[in-house]
C-alpha cells in the first residue's frame, strides 16, 4: 500500500511543466502544493483538529501521528531552524538529511552545479572526476577532493569527508555501490535534475536542505521566465507546422552502422524538443533512448537532426569534435536525402549545458534551431552568460571560452 501511495504521489509530483502544479517531495509540505509555507501550518492544524483529512506527506517529522510536533517542525523548516529534514528523492525513497547541510558531496557536474547555483559552494567538500575536469566552470570546486566517477566511486573518500548530504542520480551509481558501503547516517538524496517537469521542485527541494531558499526562489524566478518565453511563442505554432526531429547522441552501437543512438521519450534532452515545439519522430518507436533503425529515420525525413555530445562545453573551446560529430551524421548512408541535411539543419549540442539547472539554456538554443524566424530575437548567447555571472559566479564568454553548439548560431 505505501508503495503505491509513493508512485501516485511521484505521478503528481512529475506532471507538468511549472513548479505552481508540481508537488513539493518534503514530508511538512502538508496541503502538497509545490512550497512550505504557513499555509501548511494551517492545514496541519486543520488535520489535527479533525477538519482535514491527513495527506502523504503531513507527517513533517515521520513519526506516524499528526500533532503539533509537526506544526513545529513545519514552522523550523519554514524560517530555516530545522534540524533534519525528511522527502521523497527521485527514486522515490524517504530520506532524512541534517540541515542546514555542512558538507555535501555531488557525484556529478549537473548535481554540483545545482549547489552552486543555491549558493551552496562552500558547503561542497567533495566532487567528482566531471568537476575536476571543468576549472572554467568550477574555479573553486574542481580543487577540491575528487571522490572518483560517478558509475564507480571512491567510497573511503567519501567516508573521510564525513558528509551530510551526498547527491546523485537516480540509476547510478547502483545501491551496492554506494549506500550500501556508507555509514548510517550518511544521506543520499538521488535527483536526476534533469526533466522540465521536475527540475524546478528538485532544485527548490535543495534550497531547504542547504538553507538556501531565498537564493533557490532567484533561480527558479529565472528558470519560469526563460522557459515561459519559449514555451509560450511554441504554444501559438498552428497544427501542421511543428518541425518533425531526430535526436540522437555521439555514441556507438554495438549493432553496427544500421542503427542510430536515438532519444525518444522520458528524457531531459526529449523535453528540449517538445518545450520548443517540436516533434521528436522517435517517440514511441523505443522506450526512453537506445537504438533506432537508421532506415526508419530516413522514412520519417526529419526536418532538423540534433545529435547530442560531450566533446568541448566549459573543457576547452575546440569545435574539431563537434564539427567532426555533425560531419558523420551528414554523411550516414541515406541520410543525404533527408531534409534536415539537404537544407544544412543539423545541430550539434553539449550536455554540459542543455539539461540540468541550464535547461531553459538547451531548450531556448533547440527553439532558435527549429523555428529561427519565431525566435530570432532569443539572444541564447546572452541568456547563457547571464546564468553563468548572476548564478555560478563566473566570468565565462560561451562564444569565446567554450563551445556548446556546432554551428555556433543559437548558442
Amino acid at each position: 500500500m505505501k508503495t503505491i501511495a509513493i508512485t501516485v504521489l511521484m505521478l503528481m509530483a512529475f506532471s507538468g511543466l511549472s513548479s505552481a502544479d508540481q508537488t513539493l517531495m518534503i514530508f511538512g509540505n502538508a496541503n502538497m502544493d509545490g512550497t512550505i509555507d504557513q499555509d501548511d501550518v494551517s492545514y496541519l492544524e486543520g488535520i489535527i483538529s479533525g477538519k482535514l483529512e491527513k495527506t502523504n506527506l503531513s507527517d513533517a517529522d515521520c513519526d506516524g501521528k499528526i500533532d503539533q510536533k509537526d506544526v513545529q517542525q513545519v514552522s523550523a523548516i519554514i524560517s530555516g531552524k530545522a534540524e533534519s529534514i525528511s522527502l521523497i528523492d527521485g527514486s522515490g525513497r524517504t530520506v532524512t538529511v541534517k540541515t542546514p547541510v555542512q558538507s555535501a558531496v555531488p557525484l556529478n557536474m549537473r548535481h554540483a552545479c545545482a549547489l552552486v547555483v543555491l549558493g551552496g559552494e562552500d558547503q561542497v567538500t567533495g566532487v567528482d572526476e566531471t568537476v575536476v575536469e571543468r576549472p572554467a566552470l568550477f574555479p573553486n570546486l574542481s580543487t577540491r577532493q575528487s571522490v572518483g566517477k560517478v558509475k564507480e566511486p571512491d567510497v573511503e573518500k567519501i567516508i573521510s569527508l564525513h558528509p551530510d548530504l551526498v547527491l546523485t542520480f537516480t540509476n547510478s551509481p547502483l545501491p551496492e555501490l554506494l549506500e550500501s558501503k556508507l555509514p548510517n547516517g550518511t544521506a543520499v538524496v538521488r535527483y536526476d535534475l534533469s526533466r522540465a517537469a521536475s527540475v524546478e521542485t528538485e532544485m527548490r527541494a535543495l534550497g531547504y536542505l542547504l538553507g538556501h531558499q531565498k537564493k533557490a526562489e532567484e533561480y527558479l524566478k529565472w528558470y519560469r521566465e526563460t522557459m515561459d518565453m519559449v514555451e509560450s511563442r511554441a504554444a501559438d505554432i498552428p497544427d501542421g507546422e511543428h518541425v518533425r526531429v531526430f535526436m540522437e547522441r555521439e555514441m556507438k552501437s554495438a549493432t553496427g552502422p544500421s542503427v542510430r543512438w536515438a532519444y525518444a521519450n522520458g528524457t531531459g534532452y526529449t523535453d528540449l524538443c517538445e518545450l520548443a515545439g517540436g516533434i521528436n519522430i522517435a517517440a514511441g518507436q523505443i522506450a526512453y533512448n537506445g537504438d533506432l533503425e537508421t532506415e526508419y529515420v530516413i522514412s520519417e525525413d526529419p526536418e532538423v537532426i540534433i545529435g547530442l555530445s560531450y566533446q568541448g562545453g566549459y573543457k576547452d573551446g575546440n569545435r574539431t569534435a563537434m564539427e567532426a560529430y555533425r560531419h558523420q551524421i551528414s554523411g550516414v548512408l541515406g541520410f543525404e536525402g533527408t531534409a534536415a541535411v539537404k537544407d544544412g539543419r543539423v545541430h550539434i549540442i553539449s550536455g554540459d549545458f542543455s539539461i540540468g539547472p541550464q535547461l531553459p539554456l538547451g531548450a531556448a538554443a533547440v527553439a532558435r534551431w527549429l523555428y529561427p524566424d519565431l525566435f530570432e530575437d532569443l539572444n541564447t548567447a546572452e541568456l547563457h552568460r547571464r546564468f553563468l555571472t548572476d548564478f555560478m559566479g563566473v566570468s565565462f564568454d560561451p562564444e569565446k571560452d567554450g563551445v556548446f553548439c556546432y554551428p555556433a548560431e543559437g548558442c
